[in-house]
Parts: structure tokens; sequence; C-alpha cells
């Protein structure tokens, strides 16, 4: 199975500590089994790229997938999940951004990743669409418009799944959003903050999966 080892982001260690995650000496924030390096501005800021393992032999030869730009891992075991004063336990979902979905699917499932569901909505404002993935623990969700635009995918934001929601708002206060259910039954979903922490990509703070079906 493709599993995600580590996501690169232009924001500064400091900041993801401030807003409570434990970051090691290395810039690494360990999320669940996946590494987040944080390796400040010089590269730009938000998600800057991404690595996976088990790919597809071949598929990543032009080190993109449809312009996101992406390397192959080999020999990386899985992170050693830290524990965060924040309360986040582990990475809910990465949420890719293309115009055209189709072209977009076909590139992933180039890889190796297969689309498990595919689901329409309004909710971002216009009607859109949404197919998701499986990476080990973590989904990948494409959002793209119904018709088809020109320009490459892109990477967007983070959806963290946090031990008890109402107890890591009140720890971030002002940092935090107001939380409201979310899509995912039994599951509520608050904002991140992130500008006003100094951090640069878009995160959303989920509650964990309901102990039994809702």
């Amino acid at each position: 199975m493709i599993t995600i080892d580590e996501i690169v982001i232009g924001d500064p260690p400091e900041a993801w500590a401030d807003a409570g995650f434990t970051v090691d000496d290395d810039g690494i924030c360990r999320i669940g089994t996946v590494r987040v390096r944080l390796i400040g501005r010089d590269q730009g800021k938000r998600i800057r790229r991404w690595s996976l393992r088990d790919v597809t032999p071949g598929s990543l030869d032009g080190g993109t997938i449809d312009g996101m730009t992406t390397e192959l891992s080999v020999g990386t075991a899985l992170a050693e999940p830290a524990t965060h004063r924040n309360g986040t336990t582990s990475i809910d979902h990465v949420v890719l951004l293309t115009p055209d979905c189709d072209r977009t699917v076909a590139a992933i499932e180039s890889v190796g990743l297969e689309a498990r569901r595919e689901r329409q909505t309004d909710s971002y404002g216009a009607p859109m669409r949404q197919t998701f993935f499986r990476a080990g623990e973590v989904i990948v969700e494409l959002v793209g418009p119904q018709a088809v635009g020109e320009g490459p995918a892109g990477f967007f934001g983070l959806a963290l799944t946090v031990a008890d929601l109402d107890v890591t708002r009140a720890a971030l206060g002002e940092g935090v959003g107001e939380a409201k259910d979310a899509v995912q039954p039994g599951r509520r979903i608050a904002t991140l903050r992130h500008r006003d922490l100094g951090m640069s990509v878009a995160i959303a703070l989920m509650s964990p999966e309901p102990t039994e079906p809702a």
C-alpha cells in the first residue's frame, strides 16, 4: 500500500511549536505516522512537496503528479507518532486542488493510489467534485470544479484529528474557530486560524472517529 512518508511545508518550526505541536530539533513534526518537515520560508510558503512510499515503479520519473512535486521514499520506516500539547493524534486527510478532476484522478491513479469514492458537493459555495484515495492511515482528498479548467493541480491543506476538540479549542483560544458538525457522521470540525499563529497552511481540526456507528 502506498503511504505518505513526508510532507514538506514552508513554515518556521517555531510557529508550529507555538501552536502546540512537538517539533524535533531537525524541524520534523511527527503527526501520526507522517513526518511534516518544516523548512522555513526560503522556498516559499505552504506545502511545497511530499514523498510517498511504494508507488508504481517508473511512475515518478517526472518528479510530479499532475504538477505536484512528489518524491519517492525508499527504506524509510513509518514515523513514530509524537505527543502534541494541542492534542493532535494523526493526519485525517491531505487536501489537493485541481482545475481538472479527471486528469488529476488519472495522474494519481497512475502512481498506484486507487480512487475509493467520489462526492458532489456545494459546501465550498459552488458545485464541486471530491474524490478520495487511501494512503495508509491518511485519506487524500482531491477537490475540483465540475467543469474542466486549465492549470496544474496543487496542495491545499491538512485536516488533523485531535483527541478532544473542545480541549484543543480551549488550549488554543482565539487561534481556533467555532466547532461545527463535520460531513463525516459523528464528528465535529473547527478551523485553525493558521495565519494568526504564523503558519501558512490551511488546517482543520477534527474530533476522532466515533467509537460506535453514527
